[in-house]
């Protein structure tokens, strides 16, 4: 990002996106079902803008399948209203502020939130603030994540709670021990 610039953000999101090849980015069936599996409410936090966001989760079909979109929009309401390039700070994870924006604005509850990400300083911030935490697109389990999924098909093999349910029928909390968690993931095979 062009910071420290006095660069539109809305400009500089439109030159760098509107150059991406679109069209590589196919739709992805097994995706699609397993987010339509999970019944828990699911949310996109991402630093990108909200139409590049939009696009890619289009091209992949799963548009419908997320409650909410937390964007660089999201995180930089006062941009378009800053009169100097130092008045507001640009925010983006693994920001600490970012990241305490996205809980807010999300509004959950950390004991009950796992957050997925492919960037380990990413999901080190989300960690720090108490959330759950899954590393995505790694075979290698880090201390910053309490799961590690080589692709995101693989999580119903990797984090099966995610589908139990509670005896009030309510969500069960992601609550293995992390002894328990070294255990299942010593013993799950994680990839294809």
């Amino acid at each position: 990002m062009a910071l420290r610039y006095d660069i539109d953000a809305d400009d500089y999101h439109s030159f760098v996106h509107g150059r991406l090849p679109y069209d590589l980015i196919k739709p992805d069936s097994q995706l699609l079902n397993l987010l339509r599996s999970i019944t828990q409410r699911k949310i996109i936090f991402t630093n990108s803008d909200r139409n590049h966001a939009i696009m890619a989760l289009k091209r992949l079909g799963i548009e419908d399948c997320f409650d909410q979109i937390i964007c660089f929009e999201t995180m930089n309401p006062n941009l378009s209203k800053s009169s100097s390039p130092d008045e507001f700070p640009v925010l983006l994870k693994p920001s600490m502020d970012a990241m305490k924006i996205a809980l807010r604005v999300a509004d959950v509850d950390l004991r009950r939130t796992l957050f997925l990400d492919d960037n380990v300083r990413n999901v080190a911030a989300g960690k720090a603030l108490g959330l759950r935490t899954a590393l995505v697109g790694k075979t290698v389990k880090s201390k910053e994540a309490d799961y590690v999924l080589e692709h995101v098909h693989n999580l119903a093999q990797v984090i099966p709670e995610i589908w139990a349910r509670g005896k009030d029928g309510g969500d069960q909390r992601i609550s293995r021990t992390r002894s328990e968690m070294d255990a299942v993931l010593t013993a799950t095979t994680v990839g294809a």
